[in-house]
């Protein structure tokens, strides 16, 4: 005979079961930090089955960390920064512990062969920077306070001169831009201005500067989480997490397309193990670029939605990274590169990030160099690259005096989106449309075609997760209020 405490602890296994089948089949396209963020919120919070589905063999994307003799590295300098929201910074520093370091920033900027500290400090300021370039500084701030005509159209160009000044605009920020994007600063868009140079004016730079000052600094000014083992290791974090709380992973799995029946989205195919595998869903959460998420739809996309999806742009990165026989390289975090003379526009020592003593044989360097497939540099070899980069770095006062060990790349064919002039009319057209597929969502950086942080990314996973409601239907209206405040998101340097 079975006992009643045997048969209470069953109905309510059984109860507990009944309950998640009803729950709403979720799949999330993308484990990069939005996806694996909102699956984990989902699968945390007992709101949905979820499956992630991504086309790598693991999690992070483009924020995922990896180790080159026996040095962890990320796609790039990445931090997690303190301007974080609070949910999602407590859910960061829960996830992982003492594996969350607290690192102060200790980068240099190369600003007229003059090394200049970042960030900024006003003595660094005073001491380093060319008198005559303090002077058209000072200048430009005066001249804010002049009568000025106004542009007949903003961009990019207008808004930081107009914030800036021309002096700061020219010499930093235009050929900054111009290197990152591919493209002169007058075809980009205003929004780029506003939402991607966090000191669009001399107000802000100012502050954030006087913000330096011991008495007025605050205790997170100047400083950024790290993980112990990488960035990699937030999303890592968070999967491990998903997966105990019953989310299911499959990596290794390009999304081949998003079945749609009329204005409802059926069913999701993608390959797995040379196989192809049709899961059918109730909702579809995709953090892929928003141009092949329409290009995947089944049956297609209208034509005038297809074609604003082929004239969205995004730029490449070629990363690379170049292993050193020596501890250390410099006592720099980062070194950044705004002028056109130098084609990298960032290089980071990633044992800096996390003040790694091990291994003690080697450190490795990263290089950001903006290109393109089919560019001068995309067609050249990881050893060509690797001679260019110690040819760049002499000629700037940083020689490459140890043997180099090796030299790998990593080329992002999509890093950045392009926000040229035209870009929010074909976005609008795309997203508009896809609004009105019923359980379809797109969001994340590549999704919302949103140059955000990670942080930023996983509070747009944080906002989806509270619209879906208990009975598996989603608050559009809710959504459409984040929306605007996804708008208001600019980007942590």
């Amino acid at each position: 005979m079975t006992a009643p405490s045997d048969l209470t602890a069953r109905s309510r296994h059984d109860a507990a079961q009944a309950r998640e089948t009803s729950l709403p089949r979720v799949a999330v396209l993308g484990a990069g930090p939005a996806g694996i963020a909102a699956a984990h919120g989902l699968a945390r919070g007992k709101r949905a089955q979820v499956t992630v589905i991504e086309q790598k063999d693991s999690v992070g994307g483009n924020a995922g960390s990896f180790q080159i003799e026996g040095v962890w590295c990320d796609y790039g300098s990445h931090r997690f920064h303190p301007a974080a929201g609070p949910g999602v910074l407590a859910e960061v520093k829960e996830l992982l512990g003492n594996d969350l370091l607290w690192r102060p920033r200790h980068g240099r900027i190369l600003l007229q062969n003059r090394w200049i500290h970042f960030p900024l400090k006003p003595l660094d300021l005073i001491l380093r920077l060319p008198k005559g370039f303090t002077f058209a500084l000072a200048f430009d701030t005066l001249r804010k306070f002049l009568p000025s005509r106004a542009p007949a159209e903003d961009n990019f160009a207008t808004v930081l001169r107009r914030g800036l000044g021309a002096t700061l605009s020219e010499n930093f920020y235009y050929p900054y831009v111009r290197k990152l994007w591919g493209i002169a600063p007058d075809e980009l868009a205003s929004t780029l201005a506003k939402r991607r140079v966090s000191g669009s004016s001399i107000g802000k730079i100012l502050g954030k500067i006087l913000r330096q000052i011991p008495g007025l600094k605050k205790q997170t000014t100047g400083g950024f989480y790290y993980p112990r083992r990488g960035f990699g290791r937030i999303s890592e974090r968070l999967q491990e997490s998903a997966t105990l709380h019953g989310a299911r992973l499959v990596l290794g799995a390009p999304v081949r397309g998003i079945e749609r029946d009329g204005a409802r989205v059926r069913a999701v195919r993608y390959e797995n193990d040379g196989k192809t595998v049709r899961q059918e869903v109730d909702c579809v959460w995709s953090t892929l670029p928003i141009t092949l998420l329409v290009r995947m739809m089944d049956p297609p996309a209208p034509p005038a939605v297809l074609e604003a999806a082929r004239k969205i742009r995004f730029r490449g990165m070629i990363l690379v990274y170049l292993v050193l026989d020596q501890v250390r390289f410099t006592e720099y975090d980062a070194h950044y590169f705004p002028e056109l003379t130098v084609p990298i526009s960032r290089l980071s020592e990633p044992k800096n990030y996390s003040d790694a003593t091990e291994p003690r044989d080697c450190t490795v360097l990263c290089a950001e160099l903006p290109a393109d497939p089919g560019d001068v540099h995309w067609e050249m070899s990881d050893r060509e690259l690797g001679e260019q980069l110690c040819g760049w770095l002499g000629k700037v006062g940083l020689p490459v005096t140890a043997p180099v060990r090796m030299t790998l790349t990593r080329r992002l064919a999509q890093a950045y989106p392009v926000y040229d002039r035209d870009y929010e009319g074909h976005f609008k057209t795309m997203d508009d449309w896809l609004a009105g597929i019923e359980g379809l969502l797109t969001f994340g950086r590549q999704g919302l075609f949103a140059h955000d942080n990670t942080h930023h990314a996983m509070a747009m996973a944080h906002a989806a997760c509270h619209c879906l409601r208990p009975d598996g239907s989603f608050d559009r209206a809710l959504w459409s209020n984040y929306r605007l405040e996804f708008e208001t998101h600019v980007v942590e340097d």
